[in-house]
């Protein structure tokens, strides 16, 4: 990709607009909290200039200017911070924000334009909102912190680590596994949060297409409970559970999508058609708010922790292996009772498994998985309408509908 070519003096008036942004953002925060100003636009406006003129020296050939600079900086802001500290003020912010300017000051003559702004405008916008980051803070829960670190964990240090090579004769290749695990946690990690943040402010429908993108399945039983608990809200929590039931055929897509592309238009236009039939149904259906309160499907126990991913890791493997010993031995026929079987629990490890090996299974790969999405539709029509009583009758042809037309699809695309 060809650079534009920044003349020097222009490169100058970067560092001083960026040193004078800092500096006018550390005035104007000490004006507003009516504090002494340490240092304000003038002050970080020079230092963003003695970092350009170290960084010209330096590339002069007067090499030792730059580090001495930032020795003599750090000294004087080290004497400043203790003359803070006889005051009874606290507080690295603004000295830590003049190291930074003397560094972008250099960088704007030494590295790529785009380092040293980088670098200023996320240093000020840290600087400007405090108060919105303390207050993310304060909000933190710390078991959805800790799952973000474990997150990270497995996917920056672990996936990594793993041998990317297969195994066996089934070909079971550990970071191609992990990467599925990784995936799949990450879809519905975002899926929870989303579920958390704007769930309970419009109800129960978007709890529930936003619960679809953790477990649909999980969302029929919590919806099911609204509806036990409260009976004028029963059309409401299903209409929640179908809508969950729909996102689950598009998260699958995109799963299947960036597992292997290519089975992608064999099956999207099963999956996008089923969608559509449950995103009719429930459009489709009377709402009964029966002047209850607003309530609205709780999100999903968080996705992202380690045992699940294990166990989801445990149960692509085993399935992977099962799937290809159940062709050998038994053809199409066992094929099809095994995709009906696992859609009583949860079916993306089987799904995910078949089009992770689609050679082996090529001829029955749309069927098996249409089928296991039809059971699965089944049974969350079962445990919704077990706890649902007063709309048993509505969920059993709404769900069973549903289910039915699995059968069709397989044969008409």
């Amino acid at each position: 990709m060809q650079e534009f070519e920044i003349p020097l003096y222009l490169r100058f008036f970067i560092s001083l607009g960026i040193a004078f942004l800092v500096g006018l953002e550390r005035e104007s925060s000490s004006a507003e909290s009516k504090g002494r100003v340490y240092a304000g636009v003038r002050t970080y406006s020079l230092i963003g200039t003695f970092g350009f003129g170290c960084a010209w020296l330096y590339y002069v050939g007067v090499v030792w200017v730059l580090p001495v600079g930032l020795l003599a900086l750090t000294a004087m802001v080290v004497i400043g911070y203790l003359a803070k500290l006889k005051e009874g003020h606290v507080g690295w912010t603004s000295e830590v924000a003049a190291l930074l300017t003397y560094i972008t000051g250099a960088l704007c003559l030494l590295a790529d334009i785009w380092v040293p702004l980088a670098l200023g405008i996320v240093g000020t916008f840290l600087l400007s909102e405090k108060a919105m980051l303390e207050k993310y803070v304060e909000r933190l829960d710390k078991a959805e912190f800790l799952a973000v670190v474990k997150f990270l964990l497995v996917t920056l240090i672990i996936l990594p680590a793993l041998p990317d090579q297969a195994y066996t004769q089934y070909n079971l290749n550990p970071r191609h596994i992990w990467q599925i695990v990784v995936l799949v946690s990450a879809i519905g990690f975002g899926g929870y949060f989303l579920s958390k943040k704007f769930g309970s402010r419009v109800g129960l429908w978007l709890s529930g297409l936003l619960g679809g993108l953790v477990s649909s399945t999980a969302v029929s039983v919590a919806a099911g409970r609204i509806a036990q608990q409260s009976p004028p809200q029963s059309y409401n929590a299903m209409q929640a559970s179908i809508l969950a039931g729909s996102v689950m055929y598009l998260r699958i897509l995109v799963l299947v999508w960036f597992v292997n592309p290519a089975v992608v238009p064999r099956l999207w236009p099963q999956l996008v058609t089923l969608a559509a039939v449950g995103l009719l149904l429930a459009v489709r259906m009377k709402k009964n708010d029966g002047g209850v309160p607003k309530t609205f499907v709780r999100a999903p126990q968080n996705p992202f922790e380690i045992r699940p991913a294990l166990i989801f890791a445990f149960l692509f493997v085993l399935l992977s292996v099962a799937t290809v010993l159940i062709e050998q031995f038994y053809g199409n026929t066992g094929l099809v009772i095994l995709s009906a079987l696992v859609g009583v629990t949860d079916i993306d490890p089987f799904i995910l498994s078949l089009v992770n090996k689609p050679d082996s299974v090529q001829n029955m790969l749309v069927t098996a998985i249409i089928i296991s999405m039809m059971s699965n539709t089944l049974m969350k029509g079962i445990y919704f309408g077990a706890l649902a009583r007063s709309v048993r009758f509505a969920v059993a042809w709404r769900f069973g509908l549903w289910a039915l037309l699995h059968i069709p699809v397989i044969f008409l695309f």
